[in-house]
């Protein structure tokens, strides 16, 4: 990348406010200063520099909805979308969430490949091909860096599943290495220039990520020229000696880590050199410039994009990225949807998920929106009064969840003597304070107990569960009356979130009445965390409502149906099995959800199932119903989003990021959990739809695989080494858009790779009858291979067929090239 004369003003403040440093203060530098952010150094002219959660929006330092959020669209949802441009628009509106928070840095984009589907944090991953995630996420980075604020591409590099993250060693060969899973950090840093990287807990081929001179120094800055600043994940940093050399610039959160004091004694020690610490704070420094908090260094963005509508923008983001997989003819021969708009057409909505819309994956990814439009919501206000109907159905969990809907929570904090200390509002029953993230006046030093306090409003009558999860003392109230006291200790649990968490815990039941408000109350007896080296506080008031007969509730269900021009059912996943943390056992819809879509479908021809779930689930029933269409988590506008499509107002823009499989046996990759702490990638090369057409296996939807409004004719295609040509033309009654796929399957190939891959897409928009020509760039990088023998890429000639397709399983169109 040329260097500017503001580049190199930049540089000279940089290298003057450098040469200002003492080497304790150079060190301090390089370490949290707390859980978010960096120190300020005043006499360099240096201000504090913040980073924030996440990849859908942006959270700031604290846990709370007292600053409320935007909350887009999952990422699988973003790629879902195939548009670089669309997610370019995603990140100037998460920009400007930043700069409304005082946040400089973002840590995100996640840009690790969906190497099997169970992968737990899919969800906050783009896809299975590294082309589509590298695209995409190179749009995502330009959007926020095009509002001035920095981002953080992670997680650097193998941590493609949860299990044992912390440790795992992920032995990864040169190829699929290269090939697969850098590919997407590479594409990024040559079409974005990320200002910064943030690097993983795991090993690659045995060495610490955060320790990994090759991949870090000589790949990512010496082969691909990232001259950002390459921060730690939270707490990865084990080593002062091995992160330093290994090109680590920053250890988070702080105050205690490997840098700080023990860096500068580890200099004086002779153990490192003055220069690997300066090299470090150099990085961070042209950080700091370029978001424009280091005196004398001009912002890399002078003038930011112009204000952005952030509950619009997530509306037609969550749009674009759902996708319709089937869309069926139905009595008169049209199919299902979209919804025919004839007066006194009917919809029996059904689903729990339809009423308590799961918009986001949770984990560290979790913001708190303003507002959540549920599928309920967005239908009730899009549809005439009485055209809807809504029944339970079924519910997806019966499990405790953190007390949200009828709740008002605030916690109250005291000291030993029960004097209040500070109080702070709860945007749920879940307390998740993390260093500094403390109400004002509030220290951990004093204090002694956490009251989680407010009312209860019961949506209906019946039993109510209370409980608690986490690690320690406890005492449960309801209208003031004592239900529970006691502890709840640390167990045996398998699963590392419930040894950390505990387990959640049924402490009382009761019988409330619908609409009648309670007191409700949970004191918590705060340990003393003043030594530890990272302060958090963590446990959950939890409730569960009147648990009803599954049967009864279908039933329902079934009746409403019956009657109904439309049944639209919503399913869905839950935080119990898809969530930061830890990887899925299987790929099935919890609860009797599956029942349900069946019960509804016998009786109901139109019915319409709506999955809301970041990542493949099976869909057993799939070719039962008239339609089905994917909505991921679709952020805050889900709900106003849906309406819009199963209405006609929006087509379905999106087409699948990564393969659907039909059944979990089906999936070609399974292995997520590690033997001896080592994850072999025995796979190679073959993931994705590059195993499904390996092993001859149909999946139940391909990648890339979606249906619009209208349909398409694909009428002419050209191929040259750079770049293929296709006619498109709309051959439908509406206007539509069409995302064009070129995948290149090489003739009589030698060199061991799949039998076709993605090598360049573009959609494009076009009126009923109106034909469009796409030229879509065929990259160099598409015809090679990385050679480990001599360390290089290699172009590979012969004889390729390329082909313009809807999706991998659907090609319509091919040409001989070759090179």
């Amino acid at each position: 990348m040329a260097v500017t004369d503001a580049d190199q003003v930049r540089n000279d403040a940089v290298e003057t406010a450098l040469g200002k440093l003492d080497l304790d203060t150079k060190a301090r530098l390089l370490a949290g200063q707390d859980m978010w952010s960096l120190p300020a150094v005043p006499e360099i002219g240096l201000k504090s520099l913040v980073m924030s959660d996440g990849p859908i929006g942006v959270r700031g330092v604290r846990w709370t909805a007292d600053d409320p959020s935007i909350a887009l669209p999952s990422p699988t949802a973003l790629a879902a979308a195939w548009d670089p441009e669309l997610a370019r628009r995603a990140g100037r509106l998460l920009a400007q969430e930043a700069r409304r928070k005082g946040v400089h840095v973002l840590l995100a984009p996640t840009v690790n490949l969906h190497r099997s589907p169970l992968g737990g944090r899919h969800f906050e991953c783009y896809s299975e091909d590294p082309y589509l995630t590298g695209a995409v996420g190179s749009g995502y980075v330009n959007g926020v860096q095009d509002g001035g604020v920095g981002t953080t591409v992670k997680h650097f590099v193998g941590n493609d599943a949860e299990t044992e993250r912390f440790t795992v060693d992920s032995v990864i060969a040169p190829r699929p290495l290269r090939e697969l899973y850098l590919a997407p950090f590479e594409a990024i840093v040559a079409n974005a220039h990320p200002w910064g990287i943030m690097t993983a807990y795991n090993r690659v081929n045995g060495t610490t990520m955060t320790e990994h001179r090759y991949l870090v120094n000589e790949v990512l800055r010496g082969e691909w020229g990232f001259d950002g600043c390459n921060v730690s994940d939270w707490m990865a940093a084990r080593s002062t000696a091995g992160d330093i050399l290994g090109g680590m610039d920053v250890a988070m959160p702080g105050p205690v880590t490997v840098y700080g004091a023990p860096l500068a004694e580890a200099v004086r020690a002779g153990e490192v050199p003055e220069s690997a610490v300066d090299d470090a704070v150099r990085n961070v420094l042209r950080l700091a410039a370029r978001v424009g908090i280091l005196e004398g260094a001009p912002a890399a963005v002078g003038e930011v994009p112009a204000p952005i509508d952030g509950q619009a923008l997530a509306r037609e983001l969550a749009a674009r990225g759902f996708v319709l997989v089937r869309n069926e003819a139905v009595a008169d021969g049209k199919p299902v949807l979209p919804l025919a708009a004839a007066p006194g057409h009917t919809v029996a909505l059904s689903g729990a998920a339809a009423r308590d819309a799961r918009v986001l994956g949770g984990g560290s990814a979790t913001v708190f929106p303003e507002r959540i439009v549920s599928p309920l919501d967005g239908l009730a206000a899009a549809l005439p009064d009485g055209a809807l109907t809504y029944t339970v159905g079924a519910d997806p969990s019966d499990e405790l969840t953190p007390a949200d809907k009828g709740f008002q929570l605030r916690a109250v904090c005291r000291d030993a003597s029960g004097a209040v200390l500070g109080t702070g509002s709860l945007p749920t029953g879940q307390v998740q304070w993390i260093g500094d993230d403390l109400p004002e006046g509030v220290t951990y030093g004093t204090m002694a107990s956490l009251e989680v306090t407010g009312t209860f409003v019961p949506r209906e009558s019946g039993e109510h569960a209370f409980g608690t999860r986490g690690l320690g003392a406890f005492t449960l109230a309801v209208d003031g009356e004592t239900r529970w006291h006691g502890v709840q200790p640390m167990g045996d649990e398998a699963d590392p979130f419930e040894a950390f968490f505990g387990a959640p815990q049924v402490r009382t039941r009761l019988t409330l009445a619908e609409g009648e408000a309670v007191e409700v109350s949970l004191t918590y007896q705060v340990p003393d965390v003043t030594t530890l080296p990272l302060k958090a506080i963590m446990f959950s008031f939890l409730h569960l409502g009147p648990q009803r007969s599954a049967d009864e509730l279908i039933a329902e269900a079934v009746e409403a149906a019956r009657t109904a021009d439309t049944a639209v059912v919503v399913v869905a996943t839950t935080e119990r099995v898809e969530s930061e943390g830890f990887d899925r056992k299987d790929l099935t819809l919890p609860g009797r959800q599956n029942d349900l879509v069946r019960a509804v479908a016998a009786v109901n021809p139109n019915t319409v199932v709506v999955v809301n779930a970041g990542s493949p689930v099976e869909l057993p029933w799939r070719d039962e119903v008239a339609a089905v269409l994917l909505t991921w988590f679709p952020g805050q506008e889900g709900g106003a989003a849906l309406a819009d499509v199963l209405l006609g107002e929006a087509e379905p823009g999106g087409r699948l990021p990564t393969t659907w499989p039909a059944e979990f046996a089906d999936a070609p990759v399974t292995e997520v959990t590690p033997t001896d702490g080592c994850l072999e990638y025995t796979e190679g090369l073959f993931i994705g739809y590059r195993a499904y057409e390996k092993h001859g296996i149909a999946p139940a939807f391909p990648f890339g695989h979606g249906l619009g409004y209208t349909d398409w004719a694909y009428e002419s295609l050209e191929a040259t080494p750079t770049q293929a040509t296709v006619r498109v033309t709309n051959t439908g009654t509406r206007p539509g858009r069409e995302t064009v796929q070129i995948y290149l399957a090489p003739v009589a190939d030698g060199a061991l790779r799949p039998a076709s891959w993605l090598a360049g897409f573009a959609s494009v928009t076009a009126g009923p009858g109106e034909s469009v020509d796409v030229e879509i760039p065929l990259p160099a990088r598409a015809f090679e291979i990385w050679d480990q023998p001599s360390r290089s890429w290699q172009r590979i000639g012969g004889g390729y067929e390329v082909r313009a397709s809807r999706s991998h399983g659907d090609t319509r169109l091919t040409a001989a090239l070759h090179l």
